[in-house]
Parts: structure tokens; C-alpha cells; sequence
């Protein structure tokens, strides 16, 4: 029987109903943890008399080299403190305060000392310099301390270098030796970040070893609430401080972390997100989240409770209020099965007015899932834990029937299939025209870096010339339009373009997922020595991810080049990889520097890329190929795309399914083989056909775990395909097609150290090709033709080899064995 509660046993807690109010929510132990330092009322300076601050702002090291600036700062010193007596304090920051100076916009201030120094002995001709200079000499001298909003909207050209003289010239050195080991581009930066770090000093006090997270995190939330101008600028001067060892070890290695990427949320935050009235209920809701906690990972974890707390026990409560059992009255029960089925949403329709739209929710049947779990876990628990579990035992609202997800499959499945089928044909166009942008945009960038700012770029008919912007970051390479005058970031577009390749060729060639392709690093690239021909076998080793399970994959030629073109890119000779923290979205972690190899540099900050950055890779690559879909609609890729035609490809072109199962890291092979797309029924049944040859030779063997011997012979397969001018790359499992007429035969890679070989052969075939011409054996000559033409066209690839050997890249791929943890991979590899 349902009862009513009339007043909560809890005070309820607001909903959390936009990311912001999580954000803050997440962000909350953090910052608790980095507090900033407190305002001070008083200290040693402020409370000094006049005569003493002014004896001791006129000698060293507040003494200036210049006597101009040096009699400027004295007058403009003994005026302000003149001014300053006037108002009510024991300091001269209390009378600072109360001036008023602070509630005028930028320089508006100066207007309030210049007056009251014309009623009492008139303004000289240049007061208006004479106050600036002192108020910069009160504040350096840590007479005075500003707030930050104050600070943060006025001009501070002096501030870095007198703030360098006077307070903390050590720290200030150490900040100089820093930047001038960056670039020359990157001192603008360091003049910024030295500004920035100053104006904390001004505002807070101290010197540099000082300053603490807390001051930089409520620095950039000033700067943002002021509006203050500079991009990555605003942060840069974090990451020097912690280039600089001024803060703790366990201190985030970028303050990113007190913004969009906080940190997990705690079971009974999570829960609280939500307007849960009867207390009972919500602590039952916290107990069964932590019962099933350890065999969750976070985004399973949230996922649950958003539907718990959420979907389920808050409109439930808005249905019924003051409800405070699990025992639904069935009026509810449909009720809230019919809320569920369909999202609700707020729109705005042609006319500008917001309408709301009711779709039905895909997932409908997820959701019901698991609410039904919580009915059938505490009946379960309650035989074990009566006296826990059992007051709350109650009658499932949802029958197994309502959860059936046959249909559902079958549809996913179908539309999974058909977005594959259309997507595979056409991947060849995205491809190339991936390739075809990166080389473009290689050579314009490299013709605007030969070109004198202001001149037409060579081999662009006229149509760009090198912008001249003095004031754009050095490493960036600026064009305009002759005819328009729009300007485009060269740089960018190089940068853009190439990770796009990269990132469809690395999905495409790997089939891997897309949050393994961002944890990809230097150390991921390893090698591996076949025992019985000593020959190199270069591997790529997937971290654990969906499966936690760690897998290796064999880099082929392809893959291998974008690898080293990635790799080229990332470091130059003096430096390796640069090592990068990258955040978790999923798991609401940060993980440890890494040298990830799909990173980019924003400011002079290297950050890694996230899933959103390799979405807007795609939908721009997408977009340079005009493809589009049945409907007219322009095709969209997603990155899981390229891992369903990865195993679609894969297994139509003969690769056993079970090999194709531990490639793709899948825990059975009915999901490989739901990955695979269905193709019309001749090549269903041409598929099958080749499945039940397969079978006649070892039935029922491909559709298990492979033993370790099937996994030696997979390996072995690459050592069988050595042939005397190079290496054959037919398919595993495949027999030769050519008769061994392999300078024929498209699949031959030949060996560059063979060249005098297939110059032999060539020479050979055009003497037998005359021979034959002359002896009139024309049945002949057709083959030596097309063997000829096929030793001209191994002799070609050899010489495209040799030309790209020259110009490769070392990967410094590390031994095998130097792995640490990969012992257990390496004795099953071993024969």
C-alpha cells in the first residue's frame, strides 16, 4: 500500500539541470583542495606612515636608472599619498578602498587625485604621468594591493619588468631563462604570462614562490568575468609556474582541470543531481549504486543512476507526490511508461515561435532494463541480507515481455548494415581527397614561407600573397585573397588537413576505436623478431579500453608511413615526443604525461586531441568530397565506421572471423560478426560457399578462441610469402593465383636490394623479345610483353621505395621485450 509523506525527512536539493551546474558540482572538491590565498587587511607596508613609505620607495631597489622616471615615481608617489590622507583607514589600503579609485572604469581613475590636487596647490602640467608612476611604485613596493577585476581591465606595460626589479628579481630571472628557451615566436607569450603572473603578485603580495593554484584558477575566472582578451594567453602563465616547480606535485597539470574536466562525482552526488524528496528512497538509491559500484566502470555507474534518479524515482515522485515505497500503484506505473516512450524537446518552428516536439526514445527499452535490475537485485540480495534488503522487497512494475529486444536487434543490425554498405563502396574518395587536402595545403604553406610578407604566394595565379600581420604569433603563416582581402590561416590548415589524413587512415587501417586511437602513443609502436628468419615485425599495441583488454595488431606498409609521418611531425631532432596530459571524458579521469601521438599545440600548451576535435577532423573532410547519401543529405562518417567496414573488409577478403575477433579486441564473435555487414545474395551465398570449404578441412574450428599454435601459424603465413626478388602480400589463408609468376602478379612488393635482379630479368625478356619477333614466334611475344611490363613496373616501385626511404623517419621503436608488463603477450608470440 502506498503512503504519503507530508513532509520530507530531508531538505530536497536542486536539480542539476545544465552541464554548468555539474560542472561547479565536480569542480567543488578541487577547488576546495586548491584554495587561493585570502585578502589581507593589513601588513608591514600598508601600515607604514607617509615619510617612511616615501624613504623607502626613493632608494634601492625601487631607485630607477633613468633620473626622469626616477623623479617622476617621487612626485607621483608623495601626491598619491598626499590624496590617500584624506580618507578614513589605519592603512593606506584601507584608504585605498575607500577612495573610490577602484569603481572607475580603466584610467578614469587618475581623474580623482588630479582634482583634489587642483583644489589644494594646483595640478601640474604633468601629473598625468606623475600618478601612474607612483600608483606603479605603491604597488610594486606592496603599499597598496588592487583588486583583480581592477587590474585585469587597465594597461600594464611596466608592471612585469618593475615588479622584476623590486620584488622578486630571482623568481623573474628564472621565468626569463625559461622563455628564452622557447622559440623566438613564443616571446610574445612570455611577456604575457610574465604580466599575468605580476598582477598576482600585485593583487595578493608576496613574490613568485608564492603564488599558488588557487590565484591562478580565481585569476582566469576574473579575466573571463571582465572579458579580458587572449585565448590560450589567459592560461599560459599557469603552465610556466609549473614548468617552474612553484606548485605541489599532486597539483593539475593543467587548469583545465577546474573547468569543463573536474573529476568524477561521487555516488551521493550523483544521485543528488535530482530532486528526490523522500530520504529513504534516496539513501536506498546511494546503497544500491555502491552494491554495484565495483563491477562498474563510471559511465555504466552514471548512466544507472541518471535512470534511477532520474528518468525513474523523480517523475515518479512528480506523478505521485510524497510517495515512499517501491509498491507502484499500476495508474502510475503507466503513466510513467508512457513518459518514458518519447523526448520531449523545445524547438522554434519557421514562424520564430518555440514549440515542443515529442520523439519517441530510442533506448526506451535500456531504461526500463534497468529499472527492472534494481527490482530483481534487492529481492535477490534481500535472501542473503533480509534485514537490509528486505523492507524494500516490492513487486516488479516491468514484465520480462516489456523488455524483449529480439526486434530491436534486428533493426540496429539491419541499420548498422546499411550505413556500412553505403559508406564502404566510397571510402577510396574520402581517402583520397583526404591526401589530396593535406598535400595542397603542405605546398601552399611552404610557398607562403618562402614568400616576403606583403608578395603574391607563388603558384596561386595571383590569387594570395603573404598577409602582414605584426601582431599575429610568429609560428602562424597568414595569406589574404587579392580580390577579397579575407585572410586565411595558412598554419591551421596545414595542421588541420594532415591530422584529418591521419586520423581516417589510422581508423581506417587498424580498425580500432576511437578513444584507442586517441590513447595511441610513441610507446605504442613496438616490434617483434620472428624467431626462425630473424626478420622484424613492427606491431602497434592497443592500450585496454572497452574490454580492458591489451591486444597487438600488425602495422603494414600504409599504416607504418602515416605513423612516421606522424611521428616526424610531432618532434624535431633536438626533442623527442612531447609528453601531454589528456582527460578522460568517459571515466572523468586525468591520465598521467604520455607521449601521445594524436596531440596538437594550442598557445604554447600541447594538448591532446578529444573525441569532439576528431569528429569536426571528419565532418570537414567529409564535406571537401561533396559525397552524399540516399536521400541527397551530405554523408557523415563516424569514427566507429571505420571499424565496422574495418571487419565488413576484412572478413569478405577471407581473414578467418575468430583472427578477426582478437584483432578487434572483441570478447565473442557474434559481436564481430555483427560488425560485418550483409550483402545481397550472391555474395551471402559466394561467402558461405568459401565458409563451408573452410569447414571441409576443419570443421568447426574458425568459430572459437584460437590456440596458440593456430596464432604461431597466422605469424608463420608472413614468413612463407618471401619470394627471390621481394615479398608476396596475398591474403592469409589465400593460395597463389599467378602460377608463381610473381614479377606479374599486382601483390608482389619487391625487394629494393634486388633491383640488380630485376634488371637482370628485364634485360633477359627484351632479348627473348626480339629473338622472338625475328623468329616470327608471335604467340610468344604476347607473355614476354606482359612480363616485361611487369619487371618495368617492380623496377618503378623499387625506385619509389629508395625515395622514400631517404627521406623516412625513425620511429625509435623500443624492444619487445623492453615493455614493461608485456611478458605474458611475448611468451605467447613465441613459439
Amino acid at each position: 500500500m502506498t503512503s504519503i509523506v507530508k513532509h520530507s525527512t530531508r531538505k530536497p536539493l536542486p536539480a542539476v539541470t545544465s552541464v554548468a551546474a555539474e560542472q561547479r558540482l565536480r569542480n567543488r572538491q578541487l577547488r576546495t583542495e586548491f584554495p587561493p590565498r585570502s585578502a589581507e587587511e593589513r601588513w608591514l607596508h600598508t601600515a607604514a606612515t607617509a615619510e617612511q613609505v616615501q624613504q623607502r620607495l626613493t632608494v634601492a631597489p625601487f631607485a630607477a636608472a633613468a633620473n626622469g622616471t626616477q623623479a617622476a615615481r617621487r612626485r607621483g608617489v608623495t601626491k598619491l599619498l598626499r590624496w590617500l590622507a584624506i580618507f578614513p583607514g589605519d592603512t593606506w589600503q584601507d584608504r585605498w578602498l575607500a577612495s573610490g579609485a577602484e569603481e572607475h572604469p580603466r584610467a578614469g581613475w587618475i581623474e580623482l587625485p588630479m582634482e583634489w590636487l587642483a583644489a589644494h596647490g594646483g595640478v601640474a602640467s604633468y601629473d598625468s604621468t606623475d600618478l601612474p608612476s607612483g600608483l606603479l611604485i605603491l604597488i610594486c613596493g606592496d603599499v597598496i594591493r588592487p583588486g583583480l577585476p581592477w587590474m585585469l581591465t587597465r594597461t600594464h606595460r611596466y608592471l612585469a619588468s618593475v615588479m622584476a626589479q623590486v620584488r622578486d628579481p630571482a623568481g623573474f630571472a628564472r621565468l626569463a631563462e625559461l622563455a628564452a628557451a622557447e622559440p623566438a615566436s613564443s616571446q610574445g607569450d612570455a611577456k604575457i604570462a610574465a604580466t599575468r603572473i605580476a598582477t598576482i603578485l600585485a593583487c595578493k603580495g608576496g613574490t613568485i614562490a608564492e603564488v599558488t593554484v588557487g590565484d591562478c584558477v580565481e585569476l582566469v575566472e576574473t579575466m573571463r568575468r571582465v572579458h579580458t582578451r587572449g585565448g590560450q594567453k589567459k592560461v599560459d602563465f599557469y603552465l610556466r609556474l609549473r614548468a617552474l616547480g612553484v606548485f605541489p606535485g599532486d597539483a593539475p597539470h593543467s587548469i583545465r582541470a577546474f573547468g569543463l574536466a573536474g573529476g568524477k562525482l561521487t555516488i551521493e552526488q550523483l544521485v543528488d543531481r535530482y530532486r528526490i524528496q523522500c530520504q529513504p528512497i534516496r539513501d536506498l538509491l546511494v546503497d544500491y549504486l555502491r552494491e554495484r559500484q565495483p563491477s562498474l566502470d563510471f559511465v555504466s555507474l552514471d548512466a544507472i543512476s541518471r535512470t534511477l534518479a532520474g528518468l525513474f524515482w523523480a517523475r515518479v515522485e512528480a506523478l505521485a507526490p510524497g510517495i515512499d515505497s517501491l509498491r507502484l500503484p499500476p495508474a502510475v506505473v503507466r503513466a510513467w511508461e508512457d513518459e518514458l516512450s518519447s523526448v520531449k524537446r523545445t524547438t522554434t518552428n519557421a514562424a520564430g515561435d518555440r514549440i515542443e516536439v515529442s520523439t519517441p526514445r530510442l533506448n526506451a527499452k535500456d531504461e526500463l532494463m534497468r529499472v527492472r535490475a534494481l527490482y530483481l537485485d534487492i529481492a535477490h540480495w534481500a535472501v542473503e541480507d533480509p534485514a537490509r534488503w528486505g523492507p524494500w522487497v516490492a513487486p516488479c512494475p516491468i514484465s520480462g515481455d516489456e523488455v524483449q529486444k529480439a526486434k530491436e536487434r534486428k533493426h540496429s543490425k539491419a541499420r548498422m548494415d546499411q550505413r556500412t554498405r553505403e559508406r564502404l563502396p566510397v571510402l577510396p574518395v574520402l581517402v583520397r581527397t583526404a591526401n589530396d587536402r593535406r598535400l595542397a595545403a603542405a605546398r601552399l604553406l611552404a610557398a607562403a614561407q618562402a614568400t616576403e610578407p606583403g608578395e603574391v604566394i607563388d603558384n596561386t595565379n595571383g590569387t594570395l600573397r603573404r598577409a602582414v600581420a605584426p601582431k599575429v604569433i610568429g609560428r602562424h603563416v597568414w595569406a589574404e585573397d587579392t580580390a577579397t582581402g579575407k585572410r586565411r590561416n595558412l598554419s591551421y590548415e596545414d595542421e588541420e588537413t594532415f591530422w584529418a589524413f591521419a586520423t581516417i587512415e589510422v581508423l581506417r587501417l587498424t580498425g580500432i576505436r576511437c578513444e584507442e586511437l586517441l590513447e595511441l602513443s610513441h610507446h605504442s609502436i613496438t616490434e617483434y623478431r620472428l624467431p626462425s628468419t630473424g626478420e622484424l615485425v613492427p606491431l602497434l599495441q592497443i592500450a585496454p579500453s572497452k574490454t580492458d583488454t591489451e591486444r597487438l595488431l600488425l602495422v603494414s606498409p600504409e599504416l607504418a608511413d602515416v605513423l612516421s609521418a606522424i611521428v616526424q611531425r610531432l618532434r624535431t631532432p633536438e626533442r623527442p615526443v612531447p609528453l601531454v596530459v589528456s582527460y578522460d571524458i568517459r571515466e572523468k579521469i586525468w591520465h598521467p604525461p604520455m607521449p601521445l601521438l594524436f596531440q596538437r599545440g594550442i598557445g604554447n600548451e600541447r594538448r591532446a586531441f578529444t573525441p569532439s576535435a576528431i569528429r569536426k577532423l571528419l565532418i570537414n573532410a567529409l564535406a571537401a568530397t561533396g559525397l552524399t547519401d540516399a536521400t541527397g543529405n551530405p554523408l557523415m562518417f563516424q569514427a566507429h565506421d571505420f571499424r565496422r567496414i574495418f571487419v565488413t573488409d576484412a572478413i569478405m577478403n577471407g581473414l578467418p572471423p575468430h583472427i578477426a575477433q582478437i584483432i578487434c579486441g572483441h570478447k565473442t564473435i557474434d559481436t564481430t560478426m555483427g560488425y560485418k555487414a550483409v550483402y545481397p545474395a550472391e555474395t551471402i551465398e559466394a561467402h558461405r560457399a568459401f565458409i563451408a570449404r573452410r569447414r571441409a578441412t576443419r570443421p568447426s574450428e574458425e568459430y572459437r578462441t584460437p590456440t596458440d599454435e593456430e596464432w604461431d601459424s597466422f605469424l608463420a603465413h608472413f614468413e612463407k610469402r618471401k619470394v627471390s626478388v621481394g615479398v608476396c602480400a596475398r591474403a592469409f589463408g589465400s593460395p597463389c593465383v599467378h602460377e608463381h609468376a610473381c614479377v606479374r602478379c599486382s601483390l608482389l612488393r619487391p625487394d629494393p636490394t634486388q633491383r640488380a635482379r630485376l634488371e637482370e630479368t628485364r634485360d633477359n625478356l627484351e632479348a627473348r623479345i626480339i629473338e622472338a619477333k625475328r623468329e616470327g614466334w608471335h604467340g610468344e611475344v604476347e607473355g614476354l610483353q606482359v612480363s616485361y611490363s611487369g619487371v618495368k613496373d617492380k623496377l618503378a616501385q623499387v625506385d619509389v621505395t629508395l625515395q622514400r626511404a631517404s627521406t623516412a623517419t625513425d620511429l625509435g621503436m623500443p624492444p619487445f621485450g623492453s615493455i614493461s608488463g608485456r611478458a605474458s603477450v611475448l611468451r605467447k608470440l613465441s613459439p
